[in-house]
């Protein structure tokens, strides 16, 4: 990995926090009581998926990034795939939403998991050399 590249400059970093700003923008939506139901859980499963991308990137060993990562994608499946499910079963989001929500989560999963495969790519080469 090139040491000049930012977090910031990472793509699958950049779809997170969007993924993020949206989740935000449903939270603030919902009245406080669907808040605090499951809104809460909701958000900090959505804010996790950017934090877990960040605190991979600070980290030096190999195994430890990619943990991260994978719990990064964990905290994905349980906002995008249990909580939206949930909160548009029960009438607290909108089809329109919970669309937009699904439709940048498969675009953020699928570049994570290249992200995932790209760091076990280059690790593998380096112990080849």
């Amino acid at each position: 990995m090139s040491t000049n590249r930012t977090l910031q400059d990472l793509e699958v970093y950049q779809l997170a926090a969007d993924l993020s700003d949206l989740g935000w923008e449903i939270y603030s939506s919902l009245h406080w009581t669907k808040q605090k139901h499951l809104g809460d859980q909701f958000i900090r499963s959505i804010d996790s998926v950017g934090a877990n991308i960040a605190e991979s990137y600070g980290l030096y060993h190999y195994m430890n990034r990619i943990r991260h990562l994978y719990i990064s994608r964990g905290s994905l499946k349980e906002a995008c795939v249990f909580w939206a499910d949930t909160m548009l079963k029960r009438g607290y989001i909108s089809p329109n939403q919970h669309g937009r929500l699904q439709a940048k989560s498969k675009k953020l999963e699928f570049k994570l998991n290249r992200y995932i495969q790209k760091l076990k790519s280059e690790n593998a080469k380096s112990k080849a050399s």
